[in-house]
């Protein structure tokens, strides 16, 4: 069932994410790592319910759990990084399953075993802002783009699809800029925000998703994931 407030919810994040003051930048060349731990402490924006995360020990690495049981809350972080020094986003991820029949397209199918959201501000007003949202899709093909059906302003892409990779740790790099001139056809020197999430609450079904290496990089070079 689709929740009434999932709109405002939807709209109320990517604001979040670029609407606050925000913190200093890393030096020249510098890169950018957010542990576990650290992210435990960044704020939570709940859209339906909190998905439980945890910082928990997995594959022999200490790594960040996000439990969705039918509910949709991310946690996020205020931050101005600079796109031009650090253009290279990239993390591991893996996930306990799917949700098959799911139409990623609709309102009600607008559910993802794991997120990871980067948004940038475009005016003044708090809602002048485009958000990319990387997806573990479970119906959407890999590589597929499309309008997340709450707000146009939030765009999404599968990096990954289905239940080929579920259980298998994935090392994922993206190129932030050029995915904001594919889907936007901007170019930002730098992000304001940046998020992620494990949802299941339009679907109400359940998933589990873990997290670690994320961060940015003026490199395109993979990082190793547990294994």
């Amino acid at each position: 069932m689709v929740r009434i407030n999932r709109f405002k919810a939807v709209s109320a994040i990517v604001i979040s994410l670029c609407s606050a003051p925000l913190l200093v930048g890393t030096a020249l060349g510098q890169e950018i790592h957010f542990t576990p731990n650290q992210i435990m402490t960044w704020a939570t924006r709940s859209f339906e319910g909190d998905t439980r995360y945890a910082v928990v020990e997995k594959s022999g690495r200490r790594v960040l759990e996000a439990e969705s049981q039918g509910q949709a809350s991310a946690r996020y972080l205020e931050r101005e990084i600079d796109l031009t020094e650090t253009p290279y986003l990239h993390w591991c991820w893996q996930v306990s399953n799917t949700y098959p029949g799911l139409n990623e397209t609709t309102k009600s199918g607008d559910d993802y075993p794991a997120r990871v959201y980067v948004a940038h501000k475009t005016g003044l007003l708090p809602w002048q802002v485009e958000s990319v949202n990387y997806v573990w899709a479970s119906t959407q093909p890999k590589g597929a783009t499309w309008p997340n059906a709450f707000t146009q302003r939030a765009q999404l892409m599968a990096l990954q699809s289905g239940k080929e990779r579920v259980g298998d740790w994935v090392a994922e790099v993206r190129d932030v800029r050029a995915d904001f001139t594919a889907l936007f056809g901007s170019a930002p020197r730098h992000i304001d925000g940046l998020a992620l999430m494990s949802d299941g609450d339009n679907a109400g079904m359940n998933a589990t998703a873990w997290f670690t290496h994320l961060g940015f990089s003026s490199t395109n070079e993979a990082p190793s994931c547990p294994q």
